[in-house]
């Protein structure tokens, strides 16, 4: 990219003395990117190693095999003379990841729809209770946060494990993603009617109506992507 790169502070706690510090580090590592914004700005992330045994309180020797497993999954990538840098995908890969995603989501709604119990679903349709008296536009940071959980509970009431562990990776860049558009075109208010025929769906135990909303919810960010991804590369 033109920008300036920007030298990466992740949101990390210290890790517990354990044997197994790489996998500790892979982990925190990893969740911390996870929660970083990768989409909302210009400059490549860069990850510092010193930095990050620092503030994980290990050697380096665990942090840089971390960011090897890290790298051969595809989330970090080294470049020679530079560092190492946080991966962002190309606009034309997010769209295939929203359409995958799509298809795993709205697969999870169908069974949700017969799997979840009631007190779930109650808790599903609780998440938007603060947003039934201000617009979510007014509160983007609290209604993304909340979109954010409104997904990842529908992958988790599938009972899928399966489809929980194929969303994993993918929900790293979809969460940003999604962050971004909720900026953008009054996204956030659109998203909160559809999250609301969605549980509607769900709490009438309606499978196929539940399937086809997630599936068009979600590719309404694909389209979205389409138009507006300027971002991306």
């Amino acid at each position: 990219m033109d920008a300036a790169d920007t030298q990466a502070r992740l949101n990390i706690a210290p890790l517990a003395a354990n044997t197994s510090l790489r996998a500790l580090a892979y982990d925190a590592i990893k969740k911390a990117i996870t929660e970083m914004d990768l989409y909302g700005q210009d400059n490549e992330i860069r990850l510092d190693e010193r930095q990050l045994s620092q503030d994980l309180g290990v050697s380096r020797t665990p942090i840089r095999e971390a960011l090897t497993v890290l790298e051969q999954e595809g989330f970090v990538r080294s470049v020679p003379r530079r560092g190492i840098f946080v991966v962002r995908k190309s606009k034309r890969e997010i769209i295939d990841m929203i359409i995958v995603w799509a298809a795993l989501e709205s697969m999870a709604a169908r069974l949700a729809a017969t799997r979840a119990n009631d007190r779930d679903l109650a808790e599903l349709r609780e998440m938007f209770h603060d947003f039934d008296a201000e617009a979510p536009a007014d509160h983007v940071t609290e209604y993304s946060d909340a979109n954010i959980r409104f997904h990842q509970t529908i992958i988790r009431l599938s009972g899928c494990e399966m489809i929980g562990e194929m969303t994993e990776n993918l929900f790293i860049h979809i969460r940003g993603i999604r962050a971004v558009s909720m900026r953008q075109e009054n996204r956030a208010e659109r998203s909160l009617q559809e999250h609301r025929a969605i549980i509607a769906a769900l709490v009438a135990r309606d499978a196929d109506l539940a399937e086809r909303l997630v599936r068009e919810h979600t590719l309404g960010l694909a389209a979205h992507v389409e138009k507006h991804g300027k971002f991306l590369a």
